[in-house]
């Protein structure tokens, strides 16, 4: 299989679902599958996840999975037909206290505080912002709109208010469910939905350490940007999470469209600075939906991505509903590659003027440093947080990055980490029965050969977590 860095998650769903296809899918490129907790129940999401552990064990490699809580409701009711055509002009009456079906003069609400939150003059952006209404008045719990950009407006679709402000919690009773849910199957990854500060992040946390407390599984948490609040709060955000996601579809919707490529660049540079991973998301390959190719501006979507520095991209209902998803993991697999053909790695540059406070990440960029000016053939560490693989992840290199981790759960967490391949293998305690079983291992897989050198990071005494202190340039016997 050809080298690629930038790692894929792909959203599981009913058009993939298949065991055999899942399979492939996985041969084809796919690292991390998400679990999206908008759509089915506790057992479906429970079933799926045994499907992708028994896929990944069948292609003999770890895959992540990716719990993504739903968030807050904030969404219109149901219509009588189940749609309605809005023309321009038109008023329109967003009712929190209409509890029968809506019609083409108004509709329901699911977030009922709506009407304490937006006053004459706002604007309401339905339906990720193809339906756009403004503000007339506020009458009780009835809020009086005129239809500024219409079209077909169906069940259940979502409510932004431009420039961001609805006050809704981050974690709702169901989202508390669901991550003892995620936490239950083993989920590597949570991803929160909507977060607006750290303290939402914060209180995920609390609530996944209670739920794995028992069975002692921590997962890591992935805040998604898609607030407008979050923006002024990301380096807040970033400092309490394991990493964020660029969900860029709400953010559009509240920032403005023409807003979110600079801002993407922004967050992947600052997580990237902050050693935290990254996910792009969102519309990346969306025509292959229903196309068995994408488009130029997919493949240069994609391709910016890469260059801007994410660990991941990510694909939502290309791979959940759409009709080709095996194809389309196997063109962002390519798009990756040949993207990171012409990244530029002058490591010099990045280290001028750092300084680090740890000595286990002193060493990580130690042996970054030294392999690629050498030109080794690899970069080995053995980790059993992962810490220092995630470190070194932050950089551009030319050559892999393998992990080697005694714990199952660290090799399926750095499934996502740019560059990183995580290996399992049990770690001697005794330093020269460890480095010995490493170059085996790795001999064994044909990324070493005799002769070849490569540089090894490992702590001594071994065994004890978040003690890497030593960087040995090793050439293969």
């Amino acid at each position: 299989m050809l080298h690629r860095a930038t790692k894929i998650v792909a959203t599981l769903g009913p058009a993939s679902s298949d065991p055999v296809l899942l399979e492939a899918m996985i041969r084809a490129g796919v690292n991390v599958v998400r679990l999206n907790f908008s759509h089915g129940t506790a057992q479906d999401h429970i079933d799926r996840a045994a499907m992708v552990r028994a896929a990944a064990q069948r292609v003999g490699v770890e895959v992540g999975i990716m719990a993504d809580l739903q968030g807050p409701k904030i969404r219109v009711g149901k219509f009588v037909q189940g749609k309605v055509l809005l023309e321009p002009g038109q008023p329109f009456v967003l009712d929190a206290s209409r509890s029968e079906p809506g019609d083409v003069n108004g509709v329901g609400l699911d977030y009922k505080e709506l009407p304490r939150e937006v006053k004459a003059g706002d604007t309401l952006l339905l339906n990720d912002g193809l339906i756009v209404l403004t503000v007339d008045r506020v009458v009780g719990p009835a809020v009086h709109t005129r239809v500024k950009l219409g079209g077909e407006l169906s069940n259940n679709k979502g409510i932004n208010k431009e420039g961001g402000g609805l006050t809704a919690p981050a974690l709702t009773a169901k989202d508390m469910d669901d991550i003892k849910t995620a936490i239950g199957l083993l989920a590597d990854y949570v991803a929160v939905s909507f977060p607006k500060s750290a303290s939402d992040m914060e209180l995920a946390r609390q609530l996944c350490n209670v739920a794995g407390a028992s069975i002692g599984h921590k997962a890591a948490l992935i805040a998604k940007i898609e607030r407008a609040e979050a923006i002024p709060a990301l380096a807040s955000i970033l400092q309490v999470s394991d990493g964020i996601m660029v969900a860029r579809g709400d953010l559009a919707v509240e920032v403005g469209n023409a807003a979110v490529p600079a801002l993407q660049k922004h967050m992947i540079r600052l997580a990237r600075e902050m050693d935290k991973v990254v996910i792009t998301a969102t519309q990346m390959m969306e025509s292959m939906i229903v196309n068995p190719v994408p488009t130029r501006a997919e493949v240069s979507d994609v391709a910016n991505a890469v260059l801007d520095g994410t660990d991941a991209v990510m694909l939502s209902a290309e791979t959940a509903a759409g009709k080709y998803p095996l194809e389309t993991v196997k063109e962002m697999a390519n798009i990756c590659r040949e993207a990171e053909k012409t990244e530029y790695s002058e490591l010099g540059a990045a280290f001028k003027g750092k300084t680090f406070q740890r000595i286990d990440q002193s060493i990580a960029m130690g042996a970054l440093f030294t392999a690629h000016y050498l030109g080794a053939k690899a970069i080995v560490a053995l980790t059993d947080s992962g810490s220092t693989a995630l470190w070194m992840s932050r950089h551009n290199v030319r050559m892999p990055i393998y992990a080697v981790t005694s714990s199952r759960s660290t090799q399926r967490r750095m499934a996502l980490y740019r560059n990183v391949r995580p290996l399992l293998m049990a770690t001697s305690t005794d330093r020269d029965t460890a480095l010995a079983d490493a170059e085996a291992h790795l001999k064994e897989r044909a990324i070493v050969n005799s002769g070849d050198v490569y540089a090894i990071t490992f702590g001594e005494p071994m065994g004890q977590a978040g003690g890497t202190n030593t960087l040995k340039i090793c050439r293969a016997a």
